[in-house]
């Protein structure tokens, strides 16, 4: 599975050290709130969580990749794009 999944820098670390993970899901940004405010709403969940001593790992699929922790780019992507597909675990294979 490993194979199919790209973790950010940051979840690697703190995989590495043990650290608390909060696993997000992005629909909220990208069919639950209009633009810029689905952006903010999740940069703001993540600063609380990680003012909380844990790490965000936002996830969603892109470029047919399964991605734990998203980069500012990919947030804005998923905040700003207007054919995001909802998918559950049943899609993925």
């Amino acid at each position: 599975m490993n194979s199919f999944v790209d973790y950010s820098p940051e979840v690697q670390e703190a995989m590495a050290a043990g650290q608390a993970l909060v696993a997000l899901e992005s629909t909220i940004i990208a069919h639950g709130m209009p633009y810029p405010e689905n952006k903010k709403t999740a940069l703001k969940l993540e600063a609380i969580i990680r003012s909380k001593g844990a790490v965000p790992a936002t996830m969603a699929i892109l470029g047919g990749r399964i991605k734990v922790g998203l980069t500012d780019e990919e947030l804005e992507y998923l905040a700003t794009a207007s054919n995001v597909v909802k998918a559950s675990r049943r899609d993925i294979s």
